[in-house]
């Protein structure tokens, strides 16, 4: 198998990634990380590669402008431009999705090699390998790690009103892909049964779900127990007592009374993450600390004015509340760790101190933290919403609270580090069950087995070339697009349709070139007239229709729409204002409803030169930036300004990557002359109209003495994409 996966919106790399920097690299990052190098380790998959989004900027590691960062053998990270090239926090990556998707297009075309599997990892990750998926025929996987719905319910418990949410978290946007992921998602992997029932269970399409439950794993040979340490001390590599000795000096610059236990939370500094609950439980308790002192965690600062105002909310919140709680010299909140040295070290240090690890989020969906700190032989205390109640029933290595409660954290905290025995049992059932239950090489296996069970064109795989499809059924667009490299376009009415023999003939030609021509129409025609004459003239769904004078751009043979392109040319598209421009010209007269397009105001209006400029100074003055295509002496289309058949063409050919010597495009007016004009190969009919006389002798323009479908036949013959004896038939 070939797997992608997806998770676009984190700093991702394979060294030392960044956990905690900020909201968005939390316990999903290592999950993909972890998820890539295990999945590429078995002997049926072939290759995984993880796809993230490139980033180059100052502010941030020059290890996320790397391309392609090979984590194996058979695993990489590949990085695709969106959205400039800054780094900006997950919701503001909402409207770049499109471009992200058709560069990862463009990537599989270059590398000529389409995956197996399609695998979405949060909802925006989710909504690219959905469309993916959609766009190759292939199986579309879908981990959620969190849920739109569960978290606005949440953030209006905490008072946040609902435009704030929608502000800062896209979240109707948000809910709107997940409803349609949960629908059209082969297989939803899940952490636990409780994020099915209580996230998964808030959406309209729940029912429509397949689901299955995969806890996620960890190293174990990373997270080994505290007293590994402690029995064979010269084993241990140097670079791991260096982290040990460093953290120790860190904490005890902090703590008047080193000796004590300490209690440990891990965590992105988030209001869902609930700090501020967890300082309120210990400062409001004197016996508790009297007993052990607090390590809070809070990802990687450096300047908290300079944070996002959440991070920044959240940690100004601490240090408040050490103020509040007279706290100095008992809570320790250090600026920074490293994750793939310290913090397997800093759970050591709390198992030795005989101290308890913390987990008040007041929903968390998993919990890789509570893992990790129980496989190094820490007992937990955890929020009962999520997760934990999966990883405490399997280990039996701690104590469920409501996070909303601060005294029953406080109670449930003192409870374990003052009763011997009950530490030693929690930490040694965590250190055993982990080992049992949460392993990658086991989520993997059972992952793969889930492949193999829901889709048996996976099953197949290895009966297959890569890339080899069921010999009956028809290949999708986007294995067809991204497998040839000629192409042609034509426009529909007096060029494509016009004279029958010589249509019915090309036609014929094209289904027998197939196998190294696709073709599609650009046309005028809204999408429903398009068919309508195509149904007339018993004309089958081509590779590409571009309708509607280059406004839509749909994918044969199930008419998808390119929303990349719709995304594209809405660009400072405003048009109530240019109809408020226009409105009190007498010469113009609106067309029918079916005329008109989100993205098309059309108009007839008769051949006047002083009129055409009349509305193009209109546009002018009012600084609305729009194509005015003036065609057959009465249509008159006004378009976004990116928009037109030659720009939808270009937009096709960047994304697939068609060389311009391998596209020929043919028409017979005025409406095709922008597309007649670029790069490619161009051919004009012999009956042509008028307007475009003034193409002769231009580079790369051939115009045809035969008419029609005849003339598009002797265009591809002279280009070289027919054979030249294939005229003779004509």
């Amino acid at each position: 198998m070939y797997i992608q996966l997806f998770s676009i919106h984190g700093l991702i790399r394979g060294q030392s990634p960044e956990l905690g920097r900020d909201a968005d690299t939390g316990g999903q990052v290592k999950y993909v990380l972890e998820l890539a190098k295990t999945l590429a380790q078995r002997a049926d998959v072939d290759k995984v590669d993880l796809f993230t989004r490139f980033i180059e900027d100052k502010t941030v590691s020059p290890d996320y402008s790397r391309q392609i960062e090979p984590l194996g053998d058979k695993v990489r990270i590949v990085r695709i431009r969106c959205g400039g090239r800054r780094y900006i926090r997950k919701e503001l990556l909402w409207p770049h999705l499109e471009e992200f998707i058709d560069k990862t297009i463009k990537f599989i075309k270059k590398e000529q090699h389409i995956p197996d599997v399609f695998h979405g990892h949060y909802a925006d990750a989710g909504y690219v390998a959905m469309e993916l998926a959609a766009a190759f025929d292939r199986p579309f996987v879908f981990t959620g790690h969190s849920m739109g719905r569960n978290k606005r319910e949440k953030l209006l418990g905490e008072g946040l009103s609902l435009e704030r949410i929608n502000r800062q978290y896209r979240m109707d946007s948000r809910i709107n892909v997940e409803e349609d992921i949960i629908e059209k998602a082969g297989l939803i992997i899940t952490s636990t049964q409780q994020e099915i029932d209580k996230q998964y269970g808030l959406y309209q399409n729940y029912a429509l779900g397949r689901y299955t439950v995969i806890p996620p794993g960890i190293d174990i040979d990373t997270f080994y127990p505290y007293y590994n340490y402690q029995l064979d001390a010269e084993h241990i590599p140097e670079i791991v007592k260096q982290a040990s000795v460093a953290l120790l000096k860190e904490l005890h610059r902090f703590w008047s009374q080193p000796e004590k236990p300490f209690i440990l939370v891990l965590c992105r500094p988030d209001q869902r993450k609930n700090i501020a609950g967890l300082i309120e439980a210990y400062g409001t308790n004197p016996e508790l600390q009297a007993i052990a002192n607090l390590a809070v965690f809070a990802g990687i600062r450096q300047n908290i004015a300079k944070m996002e105002e959440n991070e920044r909310d959240v940690l100004t919140e601490m240090l408040l509340q050490m103020d509040r709680f007279d706290l100095y010299g008992k809570l320790a909140i250090p600026k920074k760790h490293d994750f793939a040295t310290e913090v397997p070290s800093l759970y050591r240090l709390c198992a030795e101190s005989r101290g308890v690890f913390v987990n008040p989020a007041l929903v968390e969906p998993f919990g890789l933290t509570l893992i990790e700190a129980s496989a190094c032989g820490v007992p937990i205390v955890a929020t009962k919403e999520g997760g934990p109640v999966d990883i405490i029933k399997n280990c039996n290595n701690g104590i469920l609270v409501d996070a909303r409660q601060p005294e029953d954290i406080g109670e449930a905290i003192k409870s374990i580090l003052i009763d011997e025995k009950k530490w030693d049992m929690f930490s040694n059932n965590g250190i055993t069950g982990v080992r049992n239950h949460y392993s990658w090489p086991s989520h993997c296996h059972n992952f793969v087995k889930e492949l193999h069970d829901v889709f048996p064109e996976v099953r197949e795989v290895d009966k297959r070339h890569a890339g080899e499809r069921d010999a009956n059924k028809k290949p999708s667009f986007g294995a067809r697009l991204t497998g040839l490299n000629k192409i042609l376009i034509t426009d529909i009415d007096n060029t494509l349709i016009g004279e029958d023999d010589s249509l019915h003939k090309l036609l014929k030609l094209l289904e027998r070139y197939k196998s190294t021509l696709a073709w599609g129409v650009a046309t005028g025609r809204s999408l429903d007239l398009a068919l309508e004459a195509m149904s007339e003239h018993r004309i089958p769904i081509p590779d590409i229709l571009i309708c509607s004078v280059g406004t839509e751009i749909y994918y044969g043979p199930d008419l998808r729409k390119d929303k990349g392109w719709q995304k594209h040319i809405s660009h400072r598209w405003k048009p109530e204002q240019v109809k408020e421009v226009l409105a009190d010209l007498d010469f113009l007269t609106f067309q029918e409803a079916e005329g008109q397009r989100s993205v098309k105001i059309s108009y007839y209006m008769e051949e006047n030169a002083d009129h055409l400029a009349e509305v193009h100074r209109r546009l002018q003055d009012n600084r609305l930036r729009c194509q005015v295509i003036y065609s057959h002496g009465q249509f008159l289309d006004i378009l976004p300004h990116r928009a037109s058949k030659g720009k939808a063409i270009n937009y096709i050919r960047y994304k697939y990557e068609f060389p311009s010597s391998k596209i020929m495009v043919a028409g017979d007016s005025g409406n095709d002359e922008d597309m007649l004009k670029g790069k490619n190969n161009a051919l004009v009919v012999g009956n042509h109209s008028d307007e475009l006389n003034g193409l002769k002798g231009k580079p790369r323009m051939f115009f045809s003495k035969h008419e029609y479908a005849a003339g598009i036949i002797d265009g591809l013959v002279h280009y070289n994409f027919f054979p030249p004896h294939i005229m003779d038939t004509v």
